[in-house]
């Protein structure tokens, strides 16, 4: 279960005023989805699914990291972000 913490963390990141690059939000995603999901468990999209090709990949490159290592980074990436779209 998420801690109260990373609860936090994806409201700011929820509630940001501008839009993050998009590398920056596959990295959110990747780690949203590890620290709450674990590994991934499910199938590569299809061909011309490219954006979900693009998080699917961002997600199985976080494969191994425990729940709560992905969320304490979740946590600190969002910090590091919050200047420049908060």
């Amino acid at each position: 279960m998420p801690s109260a913490e990373f609860e936090a963390a994806a409201a700011a990141a929820n509630a940001f005023t501008k839009k993050p690059t998009n590398d920056e939000l596959l990295n959110l995603y990747a780690l949203y989805k590890q620290a709450t999901v674990g590994d991934t468990n499910t199938e590569r999209p299809g061909m011309m699914d490219f954006a979900g090709k693009y998080k699917w990949d961002a997600w199985k490159s976080q494969e191994g990291k425990s729940k709560e290592d992905a969320e304490t980074e979740y946590i600190a990436y969002v910090e590091t972000l919050k200047p420049n779209y908060a």
